[in-house]
C-alpha cells in the first residue's frame, strides 16, 4: 500500500507528454501518407535527371559559331 495514485501535480506532465506524443505521431503519419500520394500521382511527369548525369555536349554545341 506504499504506492499511491499520481497526484494532480504528477498527472499534468504525464498528460502533456501523452498529448505531445500523440500530436507527433499524427504528424508523422500525415507526412508518410502525403509522401506515398506524392510518389504515386507525382510520377506522371518525366523523371528529372541528376545534375551530374546531364549531357555536357549540349552546352558545347551551343557555344560554337
Amino acid at each position: 500500500m506504499s504506492k499511491s495514485l499520481p497526484t494532480t501535480r504528477d498527472a499534468a506532465p504525464s498528460r502533456l507528454r501523452r498529448a505531445v506524443t500523440t500530436v507527433l505521431m499524427i504528424m508523422l503519419a500525415v507526412m508518410i501518407v502525403r509522401d506515398i500520394f506524392a510518389r504515386r500521382w507525382g510520377s506522371t511527369t518525366e523523371a528529372r535527371q541528376d545534375i551530374g548525369q546531364q549531357d555536357v555536349t549540349h552546352d558545347v554545341t551551343q557555344r560554337s559559331p
